[in-house]
């Protein structure tokens, strides 16, 4: 049994869907951020970052922190997403999502959606740099089915809940052809929807 410690934000998601697609069993403990339940001291003792995702796998007493490092490890226990033959190109954009597009467009949330006006110099900064993501992810796209190649991997399960935000982002998703048609695709996963709304609460993926 997997022990998910999780707030619905991209990086939440990344885990709850792997755990949908791998079929794991798992449960979801709810970390609210808006209360700062990251900072209680339960939760420091699981990550003394105070941050989510967490897991617990309760069949080895194992906890892990880091959304990339928990894919790669659910990827290696379900045998699934991690593809021997490809394995280093599925680092390689698995490692982009996480120096890049997570870092990218959560500045931009931050400053854009969340804090506009505060900074023009932030918002600026990081609009132009999430253009440039999108245009990285586009351009890969217009070569291969998906981000490593041509199976679906933990890098585009690591990279979907952060374009999901898309209408967050002020960009225009539906101008990247490639990035669209794989979002597109990805989105209608049944495991997808399932793991983007574990909480039950009735959320959908924004469409395009």
């Amino acid at each position: 049994m997997i022990e998910l410690f999780y707030w619905p934000t991209p990086n939440g998601r990344k885990v709850s869907i792997m755990l949908e697609e791998t079929k794991i069993k798992y449960k979801v403990t709810s970390i609210n951020l808006g209360k700062e339940e990251q900072f209680k001291p339960e939760f420091l003792k699981i990550n003394p970052y105070g941050k989510i995702p967490a897991i617990i796998d309760h069949e080895k007493d194992l906890v892990l922190i880091e959304s990339g490092a928990i894919l790669i490890y659910l990827a290696r226990k379900s045998n699934q997403f991690l593809h021997k033959e490809n394995e280093i190109r599925i680092f390689e954009w698995l490692m982009f999502q996480t120096g890049n597009v997570g870092p990218m467009l959560g500045q931009h949330h931050h400053f854009h959606h969340f804090n506009p006006g505060k900074s023009k110099y932030a918002e600026d900064r990081f609009f132009k740099n999430s253009i440039r993501v999108y245009e990285v992810l586009d351009k890969i796209l217009s070569k291969n089915n998906y981000l490593a190649g041509e199976d679906y991997s933990i890098a585009d399960i690591s990279t979907f809940p952060w374009i999901a935000r898309h209408n967050w982002h002020d960009i225009g998703l539906k101008k990247y052809k490639h990035l669209s048609k794989w979002y597109e695709f990805i989105s209608d996963r049944s495991a997808v929807k399932k793991g983007y709304d574990c909480l039950n609460t009735g959320e959908q993926i924004p469409k395009i």
